[in-house]
């Protein structure tokens, strides 16, 4: 097969994140746009991006993008599209589908127009007239902004996200996907140390280690496109090896995990065990005020509490009161604090160096970035 394109989608504000992740992997033909980095490569990439990608959504195959202002035109340009080179003729292929700023507005009837067309498609290559949708899935996704449609197959199933690991879920848990983005942007070096003083149920620190480790996120689930025909197994095969061959063995991480509430440590811990990681992560019940370490240059990257109740802003403003406090003492540190509350620098006591807009699911927040000195430079 020549080479394909293919669409890593992304969080609002992690663009830049996911693209450097996909030119990691060896990708150079990228194109950043908002929510989604588009590559080309070859089948392969379809393996090593659903495994090796930590802070994007989906990987997509786009299978076209055009102007459509009619519902003939997006249903004779659907058809044009070579469906058959991608989907079996027993294959179950469900179509969803957005609209944003377009003409074509009714989201229920473009999935219907591209159904048809889909299936008009099949029908020519397979010479049948109706198809049992038994096989694979194959989620096909038209997506229209400001009059352009754009035609994609998942390759992932569920959301990339979904690692395997967190069976339990805490009462408001942090995506995988973001808190790998968090560490990423701090630009976390394995051998320091990192804390997350509100780990919750454990994310933060998980995905701390499982890039320690090099351990690729996706090595303990299963992908859609792993069921195609079209792409060989032992493309996956070749691909799994490739992530275990680079797994690091014995590494000396330093990475802690303290929360104040004894539940929610306890599914950190489970989650760890499932990740295969609990030999590398220190787990604490403490509140934040007792945070204490004689370690310099270390790390604290954390999504503390936020105060969307009214009756929880008092509480949490103390908090973070008092984290301004402790961290005052960590003069060799650097801080990364994900929050939506407004005052956040207010209450801290310090301006941040640096801070990004991201969304936690669908709340806005800020990533407050309070960088420490560097360490003196090591001798040999």
């Amino acid at each position: 097969m020549a080479a394909i394109e293919l669409i890593a989608t992304a969080t609002f504000g992690l663009e830049a994140v996911v693209a450097r992740e996909v030119r990691d992997l060896g990708y150079d033909e990228v194109t950043v746009d908002n929510g989604k980095v588009t590559f080309k490569a070859d089948e392969s990439a379809i393996c090593r991006a659903n495994l090796w990608l930590r802070s994007a959504d989906r990987v997509l195959v786009k299978m076209g993008e055009f102007p459509a202002t009619s519902f003939e035109e997006l249903f004779e340009k659907t058809k044009a599209l070579p469906w058959p080179d991608w989907i079996p003729e027993d294959a179950n292929f469900p179509v969803e589908g957005k609209s944003i700023r377009s003409k074509l507005f009714s989201v229920p009837d473009c999935q219907a127009i591209v159904k048809k067309a889909v299936v008009e498609s099949m029908k020519r290559r397979y010479r049948r007239q109706w198809f049992e949708e038994t096989g694979p899935r194959y989620t096909i996704e038209v997506a229209l902004l400001k009059d352009v449609a754009t035609l994609t197959i998942d390759t992932s199933g569920a959301g990339l996200h979904k690692r395997g690991y967190r069976k339990l879920a805490s009462a408001a848990p942090l995506k995988e996907t973001l808190a790998a983005a968090m560490i990423s942007l701090a630009h976390w070096f394995p051998d320091r140390l990192l804390i997350d003083p509100f780990c919750g149920s454990g994310t933060i620190p998980i995905e701390a280690a499982l890039i320690g480790l090099n351990r690729a996120p996706g090595l303990k689930r299963e992908f859609a496109a792993e069921k195609w025909p079209v792409i060989p197994a032992r493309l996956w095969q070749a691909a799994r090896q490739e992530a275990e061959d680079l797994v690091r063995l014995q590494p000396v991480l330093q990475i802690r995990g303290t929360d104040v509430d004894k539940e929610v440590l306890s599914l950190a811990r489970y989650h760890a065990r499932q990740a295969g990681v609990d030999g590398h992560i220190h787990w604490q019940q403490m509140p934040v005020a007792e945070l204490r370490t004689q370690q310099k240059y270390g790390y604290i990257i954390c999504n503390p509490p936020y105060g969307q109740r009214l009756e929880e802003l008092p509480a949490v403003e103390r908090l973070y009161q008092e984290m301004g406090r402790v961290f005052k003492a960590l003069d060799t540190w650097s801080f990364y604090v994900l929050t939506a509350h407004h005052n956040f620098e207010k209450l801290f006591g310090r301006r941040s160096d640096k801070k990004r807009k991201l969304y936690n699911g669908r709340i806005e927040c800020n990533y407050y970035q309070f960088l420490g000195p560097k360490p003196p430079r090591r001798h040999p």
